[in-house]
């Protein structure tokens, strides 16, 4: 008996250790993540759209598709000027993710001189690290809601005022539960990272 309840215990510590990142990430984001349709949003310098999957004729993904309508929804409300249209130039299938979400934003009515596109942000953390090489100082970061506390902690993690839109929630969808599992190991990673680069 004994034995088994040092057992449970060890798994339980050992849970909670897998799951620090996370609630970090998400207790540090708490009252700066919101829905992208909510009205009480801080004025940013700019929507940072991040990069999701492009189908092969070069359609965005559904995923892709409503973080741009994210985006447009805040530049429409007037919470940004402009949108940061950051990812893949040229990913793994040789797909320019900046161009749809470029395409996209256009046919959402976003003009094309409040778009950015940035292709070299390969991932989170570089999108948020050239957004600061722009001089951008504050952003509303768009992308799913189990992407956005580890996105927020990046931006911040580069010295950007960050705030965090979400499009709706995609609760039947495989690929949103999938979402949240990948999160898991995703922000021990952020987490090792942004460690790494205080220490230097």
């Amino acid at each position: 008996m004994h034995g088994a309840r040092s057992t449970l215990g060890l798994t339980a510590l050992a849970g909670a250790a897998a799951l620090a990142p996370q609630l970090y990430a998400r207790v540090s984001a708490r009252g700066r993540l919101k829905p992208a349709s909510a009205a009480d949003f801080d004025a940013a310098d700019a929507a940072l759209v991040l990069g999701a999957r492009v189908w092969p004729d070069g359609r965005p993904s559904r995923f892709l598709r409503q973080r741009v309508e994210a985006g447009a929804a805040l530049w429409n409300a007037g919470h940004v000027t402009q949108l940061i249209l950051t990812g893949a130039g040229n990913n793994r299938e040789g797909l320019d993710e900046t161009a749809a979400m470029e395409r996209a934003a256009l046919e959402l009515g976003v003009p094309g001189d409040a778009l950015v596109k940035d292709p070299y942000g390969y991932d989170t953390r570089e999108s948020a690290r050239n957004a600061r090489a722009q001089g951008i100082s504050s952003v509303i970061v768009c992308s799913q809601e189990f992407h956005l506390p580890r996105a927020m902690w990046l931006c911040r993690s580069v010295g950007l005022t960050v705030q965090g839109a979400y499009p709706p929630v995609l609760a039947t969808r495989h690929h949103t539960a999938r979402g949240y599992v990948r999160e898991i190991p995703a922000t021990w990673k952020a987490a090792v990272e942004i460690a790494r680069d205080a220490a230097t």
